[in-house]
C-alpha cells in the first residue's frame, strides 16, 4: 500500500504515539489474529511480554494501560477517553479481562503483563511478544510486534518502510526531498497539488478534503479542551497546567504586545500536549509527544496572517505530511531510535515547510524552511523525567512551534537556494539518531530524567 498524509496525522489518544497508540494497536491486532484462527474459545491465559524502551517508560507512558485496552478490542482512534480510566480500574479490580466477543479470561497484571527493561528484542527499541496458551497450558499463538513510532507498528520480519511500494498505486511516487522538488517542476505543480494529486488516486477528492479538515477540528477541539482544563496533570510530578492561565491573560488583555503572537503560539502547544499528557484526544503529528507544534502553528496561521483560509490549511497539511513521508521513509520518528530530534525535530521541519506552503512560497522554499527546522533541532534528546511525557515534552513543543515559525520566516526571506538541502539534514538526522547514546532515547535513563531528582 502507499504511504498516505492520513499515515502521518492520525487521531489518537495521549500521551504516546509510540508507548501507548502502537501497543494499544498490536494487542488488538493479536486478538483479532485468534479471533481469525478461531482460537479465541480456547484461549484460556494471555501473556504480554514489553522490552527496551516499553519496558523502562512504559508505566509513564500508559503503555500498561494501553494493552489491556487493546487486549479487549479497542482501539486509539475510536476509543473513548472517558471510558479508560474506568476500564482500566473494572479489569484491575476483578482480575478478569473482557476479551472481543464478550468472553471473559482471567489477567493478573503482576505475573502476565511483564516489563523486561534488560532486554530488547532485535528489530527495534519498542517491542512487544504476546502469547496466548490454552486451559493445558499449549501455546496457541505467538507474535511479536514493534511500535516504530506514529503509532505505526510492525511484526516481526517485516520491513517498516516500504518506500518501493510508493509507487504502485499514486501518480507521483517521491522517495527523497530531491525526487519532490524534480517532479514538481516536471510536472508544475506545487508540493501540495502534487500531494493532492497521490491522495486522490487512494481516494475521492471529497474525502480527502473532508478527512484534513476533520483532522484540523479535532486540532482545534483539542487547543479549546487545553484550555478549559485546571489543575493538575495525572503522575507523580504534580505538573500544573499552564495553558488555561495563559490563555486568560491573553483574552483578558486590551494592550497589544510586540510579541504577543508568540504568547498566543506557547498557549495553542501547550493546550495541546497537557491534554496529550492526560490522555486526551489529539492528532498525531506525527506523534503524539509532539503534537502540540502543527496545532500551534496552523493556530498562528488562522489567527495572524492576512488572508488565512481553510484552502490555506489544506496547503499546510498536505506540505507537512509530504514532509513527514520523507522522514518516516529515510530515517524514523520513533523517540526511541532517535531522540525527540526525531518527534519535535520533525514536527519542527514538518510546520515550517507546512506554513510556506499555507503563505503561497515556492516548493524551494518550502525546502528550506523545513531544512532550517531539523538543522536546528539536530542531537535533541529524548530524556522524559519519570518516563513521563510532561518533562521537558510540553514545553518544548512550544519552543519547537517558535522555531518552526521562524524557520519559515527565514525561507520566505530567501529564494529557496540554500547550501544544506532537506536529504543531507534527513540523513544527518538518521546518523545522529544512530551515534546518540540510548540513554537519551526515550528511556529516562539519561539527562533531565536522571539530573532532576527531586521531582
Amino acid at each position: 500500500m502507499s504511504l498516505s498524509v492520513f499515515d502521518i496525522f492520525k487521531v489518537g489518544i495521549g500521551p504516546s504515539s509510540s508507548h501507548t497508540m502502537g501497543p494499544m494497536r498490536a494487542a488488538c491486532q493479536f486478538m483479532h489474529e485468534l479471533e481469525r484462527g478461531g482460537l479465541i474459545e480456547t484461549t484460556a491465559t494471555l501473556t504480554v511480554r514489553l522490552y527496551g524502551s516499553l519496558a523502562l517508560t512504559g508505566i509513564g507512558h500508559g503503555t500498561d494501560r494501553a494493552i489491556l485496552l487493546g487486549l479487549g478490542g479497542a482501539l486509539p482512534e475510536s476509543v473513548d477517553p472517558n471510558v479508560i480510566a474506568p476500564t482500566v480500574q473494572r479489569i484491575r479490580a476483578s482480575g478478569r479481562i473482557v476479551l472481543p466477543g464478550g468472553r471473559e479470561i482471567a489477567f493478573d497484571e503482576r505475573t502476565q503483563l511483564l516489563m523486561l527493561s534488560g532486554e530488547r528484542l532485535p528489530q527495534h527499541p519498542n517491542g512487544m511478544r504476546f502469547t496466548a496458551l490454552a486451559a493445558d497450558g499449549t501455546p496457541l499463538l505467538e507474535q511479536e510486534y514493534y511500535s516504530i513510532g506514529g503509532g505505526f507498528i510492525v511484526r516481526a520480519g517485516q520491513d517498516p518502510v516500504l518506500p518501493a511500494e510508493a509507487g504502485a498505486t499514486v501518480p507521483y511516487p517521491f522517495a527523497s526531498a530531491r525526487e519532490l522538488l524534480a517532479l514538481c517542476r516536471d510536472n508544475g505543480l506545487e508540493i501540495f497539488e502534487l500531494m493532492l494529486a497521490n491522495e486522490c488516486a487512494l481516494a475521492t477528492e471529497a474525502s480527502v478534503r473532508n478527512r484534513l479538515m476533520h483532522l484540523w477540528a479535532v486540532m482545534q477541539a483539542c487547543v479549546a479542551r487545553g484550555f478549559a482544563q485546571n489543575g493538575v496533570l495525572p503522575g507523580p510530578l504534580k505538573v500544573r497546567r499552564r495553558a488555561p492561565k495563559l490563555y486568560r491573560q491573553l483574552t483578558e488583555s486590551s494592550n497589544a504586545r510586540p510579541l504577543e503572537a508568540l504568547d498566543w503560539v506557547d498557549a495553542y502547544a501547550l493546550a495541546v500536549n497537557e491534554e496529550n499528557a492526560a490522555g486526551g484526544q489529539v492528532v498525531t503529528a506525527p506523534t503524539n509527544g509532539a503534537a502540540g507544534i502543527i496545532p500551534a502553528v496552523l493556530h498562528f496561521y488562522r489567527r495572524f496572517e492576512p488572508g488565512a483560509s481553510d484552502e490555506g490549511v489544506l496547503r499546510f497539511l498536505l506540505t507537512a505530511g509530504a514532509i513527514g513521508m520523507l522522514y518516516k521513509q529515510n530515517a524514523s520518528i520513533s523517540g526511541a531510535e532517535m531522540g525527540c530530534q526525531g518527534e519535535v525535530g520533525v514536527a519542527c521541519s514538518m510546520a515550517a515547510g507546512g506554513l510556506v506552503a499555507a503563505l503561497q512560497g515556492s516548493n524551494e522554499q518550502i525546502e528550506n524552511a523545513a531544512e532550517i527546522g531539523m538543522e536546528h533541532n539536530l542531537g535533541l534528546t529524548c530524556d522524559p523525567v519519570r518516563g513521563l511525557v510532561q518533562i521537558p515534552c510540553i514545553e518544548r513543543n512550544a519552543m519547537g512551534a517558535v522555531k518552526a515559525i521562524n524557520a519559515a520566516r527565514l525561507a520566505m526571506r530567501g529564494d529557496g537556494s540554500h547550501k544544506v538541502s532537506l536529504d543531507h539534514v534527513i540523513a544527518t538526522m538518521r546518523q545522529t539518531g544512530a551515534d546518540m547514546s540510548t540513554i537519551y532515547k526515550e528511556t529516562s535513563q539519561g539527562g533531565l530524567a536522571v539530573n532532576i531528582t527531586e521531582c
